[in-house]
């Protein structure tokens, strides 16, 4: 039986803004290890440096991560950032979990093909990407990743909930998590944005 890939077509208008969305294997439990979410994190900041992108806000779910980013290039290419978020970090689990001999090595290793496995910590595929410009679509969107957590009972308020851009945003003047990913917020000039209200 042949396997249809699920495909997102990425493009880009300058100033736009873009919500990404990607799955751990199957909607797995699997990013709950503060050691791997750090870890998410070093991979974030690098992917961001190299391909020329501004973290805006984030959270980490236990099994999905929301990104909103915005380009400091004409012409970014959304696919290799998240190859270079996403691989890096699957290659170094991957490692881990060898050494640990841990069962959950077994669980992600997938038979693609008679005698062909592959490791798959990431749902295959490029995820969702959506593309805003206007400042109401932006700050929605600022506030639908913060609310993630609240909504799925894991905190109250969103400034509880440790692995997201929320205090950032609600909190300026506290002291910066080493554990997250370098938060830039909304690149300044763009639109004078106000504090989202959720709490």
């Amino acid at each position: 039986m042949t396997q249809h890939r699920k495909t997102v077509k990425h493009f880009h208008e300058p100033g736009d803004f873009h919500e990404l969305t990607f799955s751990c294997y199957r909607q797995m439990k699997l990013l709950t290890n503060d050691e791997w979410r750090c870890e998410l994190s070093r991979s974030i900041d690098k992917a961001m440096q190299r391909h020329s992108f501004q973290l805006v806000a984030f959270v980490f779910m236990p099994e999905h991560v929301h990104l909103l980013v915005y380009p400091t290039i004409e012409k970014p290419d959304i696919d290799l950032l998240l190859k270079a978020v996403k691989q890096p970090f699957s290659t170094k689990i991957k490692t881990r979990l060898k050494a640990a001999n841990s069962p959950l090595l077994k669980k992600l290793t997938i038979r693609e093909r008679p005698n062909k496995y592959c490791f798959r910590f990431w749902q295959e595929g490029p995820g969702y990407d959506r593309n805003l410009h206007r400042e109401e679509s932006v700050m929605f969107a600022i506030d639908y990743i913060h609310m993630n957590p609240v909504r799925r009972d894991l905190c109250e308020p969103i400034t509880d909930w440790k692995w997201s851009s929320a205090r950032h945003y609600v909190l300026p003047d506290e002291k910066v998590d080493a554990d997250l990913p370098t938060i830039h917020g909304i690149p300044p000039g763009l639109f004078e944005p106000e504090t989202p209200h959720s709490m």
